[in-house]
Parts: structure tokens; C-alpha cells; sequence
């Protein structure tokens, strides 16, 4: 795991950051089959465009799926208690993925010490494309 282990952090600090990217169409299709998710405006140009947009994007779990990664090289998988996110805006192809998050609560959940974790992902031009929550045990 990258950072200070969650059994160390406080309020304030910063989550390893994760960038993925660029987001290429061949990702894309191999998102599709990897998640069952065939839906054409993700992978059909002209489809995508007849829908009203210039070209395919990206599925929006796809991006949840790179911030749970993020959660995940942090700390265990069985550390994380609940995890959710708000879709804000699309992904585009040849986008980068910024993956951040900091902690800013401790409380005890369901009776272990736990952290409240501030996630979001950004395109390299800044655009914030999600926001999530985390809550993770300390140990």
C-alpha cells in the first residue's frame, strides 16, 4: 500500500493519488466486456452521435471502478466499509483519469474506529467528472 497505512492518518491528510489514461477506445471496448455493460454509445461512433455527442465516452462505473482501485491499493479491500459516488460529468476519450480523496472525519462506525473519506476524480484539464465518499476501518 502506498501512503500512511489508515491505522496512522488524521483528519486533513491525503489518499495516494491514482491517474489512469488516456482513455482509449480499446479500454473502452474491453470495459464493455468485462463488464457485461454493451451499451453502443460507449463504443459506436455513430451511435454516440446520433444521440447528440461528438464521439463515445466512457462508461461512468468505469471511473468508479478506478477510484475503488484507488481505495484499494490504500488499503485492504475487507477495510472498506461503504463506498459510493455522484456522477458530475462525462469521461471523454484520450481523457486521464486524476483519482484523490483526503480523510476528513474519524468516527467510530458500526463499532470500529473508521475514517470518512472526500473522493473525486478530475481529467488532466481539471474537470471533475465524479465525487464519492468512503468510510474505511483503520485496521
Amino acid at each position: 500500500m502506498n501512503g500512511l497505512p489508515a491505522s496512522k492518518v488524521s483528519v486533513g491528510d491525503q489518499l495516494p493519488k491514482l491517474e489512469f489514461g488516456p482513455i482509449s477506445r480499446h479500454t473502452l471496448a474491453l470495459y464493455c466486456g468485462g463488464s457485461g455493460d454493451h451499451n453502443p454509445i460507449h463504443v459506436d461512433t455513430d451511435f454516440a452521435r446520433s444521440a447528440g455527442y461528438d464521439d463515445v465516452f466512457a462508461h461512468g462505473m468505469l471511473s468508479m471502478a478506478l477510484m475503488g482501485r484507488m481505495l484499494s491499493n490504500w488499503v485492504p479491500q475487507n477495510q472498506i466499509r461503504k463506498f459510493g459516488v455522484r456522477f458530475t460529468s462525462i469521461t471523454h476519450v484520450h481523457d486521464t483519469v486524476h483519482c484523490s480523496g483526503s480523510v476528513v472525519e474519524e468516527l467510530i462506525h458500526d463499532g470500529a474506529e473508521c475514517l470518512r473519506l472526500e473522493l473525486k476524480a478530475e481529467t488532466q484539464d481539471g474537470r471533475q467528472t465524479l465525487l464519492g465518499d468512503a468510510i474505511v476501518a483503520r485496521a
